[in-house]
């Protein structure tokens, strides 16, 4: 399950869309942003730490973790980001980045300068809203994340993340019949929740067996949602996705999230 058809312009819209609604003059203005798109490998630094970056990132294909170490060589994943996000967004003010941005996962990334960020938003001030909105539902996810690390078992921390990647990426259209495809290694779903790579596989184990989860290769597939959804005590109220009035080809998508609030080696 790749992002499909959509251009880059398109991609970023649709996501943006899901959180803010943009008038089709405002849209027209992001399909005229010149993207410069590239093919990167897994593992590989798009940003480091202390960099003064010139351009932002748009993730298109593939999956991106931003992520700190430890003096003693300790990684801590933070965020992923998946296509339609633009992970790097606080670089446009924040000159510095005291984070590094990697791709987990062979990726298309399309990259914006600065400037022409800057001037987008000068003349759209709607715009620098749904951009302001993105970088506040960003610092909403990490909250989660917190919590998630610092107060859940990890039983319920491996259940949140899936249950947030199965909404998150149906956003974007990638999730077909409750499965997607979950491309990270059990190293980088430790390093994410904290916890050891052999906990990790226990709880995916647990997951299987109390019929939470299906998986095959990088796909996973939710065959109970509701019980996945308690056993990660899990509520998308902190995705802040935006339901008035969606387009009609997310009928399905608006009644998917409104059910959601009523009730080394891969996967």
């Amino acid at each position: 399950m790749t992002a499909g058809p959509h251009s880059p312009h398109e991609l970023m819209i649709r996501k943006l869309e899901s959180i803010f609604s943009l008038s089709d003059e405002e849209k027209q203005a992001l399909r005229d942003l010149p993207i410069q798109v590239r093919s990167l490998e897994a593992d590989q630094n798009i940003v480091r730490i202390g960099d003064h970056p010139s351009q932002c990132c748009l993730v298109l294909e593939g999956f991106t973790c931003v992520y700190k170490m430890t003096a003693e060589g300790k990684r801590q994943i933070v965020a992923v980001h998946v296509p339609g996000d633009i992970p790097d967004l606080q670089s446009l003010h924040l000159k510095v980045m005291d984070n590094s941005l990697a791709t987990i996962t062979p990726a298309v990334v399309g990259f914006i300068q600065h400037d022409v960020l800057h001037r987008i938003c000068e003349r759209y001030p709607r715009i620098t809203a749904a951009f302001w909105r993105e970088t506040l539902v960003d610092a909403s996810i990490f909250r989660e994340w917190m919590l998630n690390v610092g107060r859940r078992e990890a039983y319920s921390r491996m259940a949140h993340l899936l249950c947030e990647f199965l909404v998150r990426l149906k956003v974007v259209g990638l999730v077909q019949d409750h499965t997607f495809d979950l491309p990270l290694t059990q190293v980088e779903l430790a390093d994410a929740i904290g916890t050891s790579t052999v906990h990790v596989n226990r709880v995916l184990q647990e997951l299987r067996a109390d019929g939470l989860i299906r998986s095959k290769g990088i796909q996973v597939n939710i065959p109970d949602w509701q019980k996945l959804k308690e056993a990660g005590d899990f509520d998308p109220l902190y995705l802040h996705l935006q339901q008035d009035e969606p387009p009609s080809d997310r009928r399905d998508q608006d009644e998917f999230y409104s059910s959601a609030r009523a009730g080394g080696h891969r996967l």
